[in-house]
């Protein structure tokens, strides 16, 4: 039965990775991955524990829902988190930064938008942040390589500015809502390495990226039909979403209450506001603009594909997989940044949410203690090491499927930059490491 468990997480795992080919949303891979793990650890319990009187089927499903628990915080922080976004983007208030972005020389231009993109992913996430440069980078850029190329270094720049923050990843919201790091000490002792991921590879295009860009013609109305939001409301509900995602530390600090429930308090405060905002607008004019509206914009497919994976690996835990994983990465690596190099690397091939899922049930608190330098070194390698592979983080999926990107080109194109950064970033964590102790 313990093989078999194994067996198809691998199955559901490959199924998830060749998600296109096989033309199966990845989020039903998950669901049932998932489930039938729990459903063979139930009907296996006593081939899994047989010495072990405590694995009852009462006693499985108690730790079921304790692990549902931990896996529904960060569900509902994400969708939280998302629909403020959603909403600040459906009245254009992304607009106040993208409005004051000029300029055609292209190593200029991207060095601007990769430090915005950095410091906007860590403030948001890095999915929603890719999302919307990705829509800036349309309206500003008309030769196709030219395009690609600034995309693979916002994906890089998205996920390194994910890395540092306590909310800018969803791996990091996982290592901070299971408290293995604090959101002050991530900041201070990763923004050093993820400030070096993003400026190797920028270093690399300044030799490499000579010109000037074209500028398509003119900009497509993205919202045919919808009248335009005012300047003010703009410039509201920007700073009311922006102060909704970065009041959360702050709450979770002061009231000891976990995340979500801030996020969902900045939620139900924007909910209110814009409800106030557009009561006396007529009703066909309003209706894209109310959360009522956003919420069915909300990408649940990858809501239910963490449902699905993290439950996958919480079976993984209780059926002591990830033990025995944890015992061969000490027994045939021991450094502690010899296995998060590999996690992060195998984080471009496969989804980075599972790996670090798989490595919290693998270390105990026990081993390493809160804000230890291998919870900070995971979130980091996890973070940035999936920008080596087009498909290795949630930030270039999205940007993947909103700009058509080829595959084969992000790995000729922009592969060794991330590598590079990503390896510098590590090397940079030592230094800073070894000079404090």
């Amino acid at each position: 039965m313990y093989a078999l468990i194994g067996i198809l997480f691998i199955a559901g795992y490959l199924c998830i990775a060749l998600e296109h080919p096989l033309r199966i949303n990845k989020a039903a891979t998950a669901l049932v991955t998932g489930v039938l793990i729990w459903v063979l650890i139930m009907v296996g319990h006593h081939d899994l524990f047989p010495a072990d009187a405590g694995h009852t089927s009462e006693g499985l499903v108690a730790e079921l829902l304790h692990h549902l628990g931990d896996i529904a915080s960060i569900l509902f922080f994400l969708m939280g988190a998302m629909t403020i976004v959603e909403l600040v983007d459906a009245h254009e208030g992304f607009r106040v930064i993208t409005d004051r972005i000029t300029g055609t020389n292209k190593v200029q231009l991207m060095w601007v938008l990769s430090i915005i993109t950095f410091f906007l992913s860590a403030a948001l996430d890095n999915m929603t942040t890719a999302i919307v440069m990705c829509a800036l980078l349309r309206k500003l850029i008309k030769d196709r390589n030219d395009l690609w190329t600034f995309a693979g270094m916002v994906i890089i720049a998205a996920n390194a500015g994910g890395a540092w923050s306590p909310i800018g990843d969803v791996t990091t919201i996982m290592l901070w809502i299971g408290g293995q790091v604090t959101s002050l000490n991530i900041i201070l002792k990763l923004i050093g390495p993820s400030l070096v991921c993003l400026v190797l590879p920028l270093i690399w295009f300044t030799f490499t990226f000579k010109g000037t860009i074209q500028r398509p013609a003119s900009a497509a109305d993205d919202n045919p039909g919808h009248r335009a939001v005012s300047p003010g409301k703009q410039r509201l509900i920007f700073i009311l979403g922006l102060f909704a995602l970065l009041g959360v530390p702050l709450f979770k600090t002061w009231t000891h209450l976990p995340p979500y429930m801030g996020i969902l308090l900045g939620l139900g405060i924007l909910w209110i506001v814009t409800e106030l905002m557009h009561m006396n607008t007529i009703e066909t004019d309003k209706g894209h603009l109310l959360v009522t509206s956003v919420l069915r914009r909300i990408d649940v497919p990858s809501v239910l594909f963490f449902l699905g994976i993290l439950t996958a690996v919480s079976g993984l835990e209780v059926a002591g997989h990830l033990t025995d994983t944890a015992r061969f990465l000490d027994s045939q690596l021991g450094s502690m940044y010899a296995v998060n190099t590999v996690i992060g690397a195998l984080s471009a091939v496969v989804d980075n949410v599972p790996l670090v899922a798989a490595a919290m049930g693998m270390y105990p608190m026990e081993q390493f203690h809160q804000d230890h330098p291998f919870w900070e070194l995971l979130a980091y390698c996890a973070g940035t090491g999936g920008s080596i592979l087009i498909i290795g983080s949630a930030a270039g999926v999205a940007t993947m499927g909103i700009l058509g990107i080829d595959f084969l080109w992000y790995v000729r194109r922009m592969a060794f930059p991330a590598a590079l950064g990503y390896v510098g970033g590590i090397v940079m964590f030592w230094l800073l490491w070894h000079s404090q102790h």
